[in-house]
């Protein structure tokens, strides 16, 4: 989990696989990222020793700190104890109460009038073993984020930003892609961290930018759909779904949606598995 640290600390042994960043280089492009934060409330992942959090804390309106280490978020709360505009969570961002954090506080809403989430922006440094799990947790929760900006591995940044038909296309891709623009920005070196990790790291920045409604795939179906599209990635996508579909009625969806029963799911667009599911849906009883 690269994390971000101040200069000339001795090299230590990284836990809950923390590796934090050993200059402002990288921190100072990250938030540089984010662009205008002043109207913005930030909500950053994994926090650390807070070099990244000094930075947010000059330029943001509202800066949420969610750190799951013990000692590194009471160190978080006396460095930023007198800052007003600065919330520290002790917690695992995959147990927050999101809605409790961006959505509308009981008693304080007008009737009749709206609720209009405060815009807000993530910026996070994310585990290689449960970036899926944050990623779909924030997207489940995407109507409060303008923008994500994200630290991962280099390998998993690659499957995020990858196209249809090319080799790292698949499941992560679709999803992300299903709920925002997806933006490589740039790589982290190893000797960047302390201690150093084995891989290099990649900052993406994802701009929220839902397509469910314009594809006509609204509701959480469509995700579950994916999922079984891609269960299996040396199998055809007709292998892939015909447990799960009537092979009648799958194999007219195919059909309609001009999609060969031989194509592996990585090959197809947002545009044509929504056409499939859409097809399947229809077809279905009580649909």
């Amino acid at each position: 989990m690269p994390r971000v640290a101040s200069t000339h600390r001795p090299q230590r042994k990284p836990k809950l696989g923390q590796h934090f960043l050993a200059g402002p280089e990288y921190a100072s492009r990250i938030d540089e990222a984010l662009g205008d934060i002043s109207q913005h409330t930030v909500l950053e992942i994994g926090p650390g020793e807070g070099v990244l959090t000094s930075l947010l804390a000059k330029r943001a309106r509202r800066l949420i700190a969610v750190e799951i280490d013990r000692v590194l978020a009471a160190q978080l709360r006396l460095k930023f104890g007198m800052a007003r505009n600065v919330e520290v969570i002790e917690a695992d961002i995959l147990a927050v109460d999101i809605d409790s954090l961006f959505g509308p506080k009981p008693g304080l809403g007008r009737p009749g009038v709206e609720f209009k989430p405060a815009p807000t922006k993530v910026v996070g440094n994310l585990p290689y073993y449960i970036t899926s799990d944050i990623l779909l947790r924030l997207f489940e929760y995407s109507k409060y984020f303008e923008s994500i900006v994200i630290m991962v591995q280099r390998e998993v940044g690659d499957r995020i930003a990858a196209e249809p038909g090319s080799r790292d296309y698949g499941i992560l891709s679709a999803t992300a892609q299903l709920y925002a623009r997806v933006e490589k920005l740039f790589v982290v070196p190893p000797e960047a961290f302390n201690p150093p990790p084995k891989v290099f790291s990649s900052v993406l920045r994802l701009t929220i930018e839902r397509q469910q409604e314009r594809l006509g795939v609204a509701g959480d179906g469509f995700i579950d759909f994916l999922r079984l599209s891609f269960g299996q990635k040396r199998k055809t996508l007709w292998n892939n779904l015909r447990a799960a579909y009537d092979p009648a009625i799958l194999k007219q969806a195919l059909a309609e949606a001009k999609v060969d029963p031989g194509a592996r799911a990585e090959t197809l667009s947002l545009e044509e598995n929504a056409a499939i599911y859409r097809n399947l849906r229809s077809a279905q009883p009580n649909s």
